[in-house]
């Protein structure tokens, strides 16, 4: 259960009447989504309300004849995919920016500037992001509105999401130290092992990703990794 203080409004309106619930706001994003949540569990209070801040419960009568069931969480989950939200100031800031920065490590994973083929540093997305004045719905998950805020970055930055394919050779003794490591950022395309007892590569990964593959396999192999940006 939420804490009330913590919890918003969802409301729903149909034939002259209003149904009501207090919800945990980090779970509505997932009942837009059609997602399964066991709406009970993030309800502040186990009710559906004719008026919440009044404590108004609405008639099982009046559930049975919109909704075909008197079942909180079937009622509360209709009530948030029908109706409407709404949030606080201050949730719909918190929520607003946190969306805001998971779009920005999306774009960041994802994006190089084309002019020079290196990825974006993520402080440079986030202050062109505040140049362009970007809008983030804090309702709507945030791979929903990254081409929108990437059209909005274009004007300011050159920028564009692609993939890069690095080719890397590893001696034999880091491998192992640095094969979760390579897994983690992107995916292998070709490998093999030379008669030299070292291991080459060719791995695929977000654009984005190339400086931080680069920096793991050179933090775990004090240097000994070879890399090369394949065309």
């Amino acid at each position: 259960m939420v804490d009330i203080e913590e919890a918003i409004v969802g409301r729903f309106e149909t034939r002259g009447e209003t149904f009501e619930i207090l919800i945990d706001p980090k779970i509505v994003k997932y009942l837009k989504e059609g997602k399964e949540v066991d709406v009970a569990l993030h309800m502040a209070v186990d009710e559906i309300f004719k008026d919440a801040r009044k404590g108004t419960k609405q008639s099982d009568e009046k559930l049975r004849e919109i909704f075909g069931t008197t079942e909180v969480g079937e009622v509360a989950r209709e009530i948030v995919r029908r109706g409407s939200v709404q949030l606080t100031t201050e949730q719909r800031h918190i929520m607003a920016e946190t969306k805001r920065k998971q779009v920005a490590a999306i774009i960041a994973r994802n994006a190089i500037n084309p002019q020079t083929k290196t990825p974006h540093p993520l402080v440079r997305i986030e202050a062109a992001m505040e140049e362009a004045r970007v809008r983030i719905d804090p309702l709507k998950s945030a791979e929903s509105q990254v081409q929108e805020v990437l059209d909005a970055l274009r004007p300011i930055i050159p920028i564009r999401f692609d993939s890069a394919r690095i080719a890397v050779k590893l001696p034999g003794e880091d491998y192992g130290r640095c094969y979760e490591d390579i897994l983690s950022l992107g995916h292998i395309t070709k490998e093999e092992w030379l008669n030299d007892g070292s291991w080459v590569a060719v791995v695929e990964l977000p654009a984005g990703l190339q400086t931080d593959l680069f920096e793991k396999l050179g933090h775990k192999t004090r240097g000994r990794a070879e890399t090369k940006i394949l065309k």
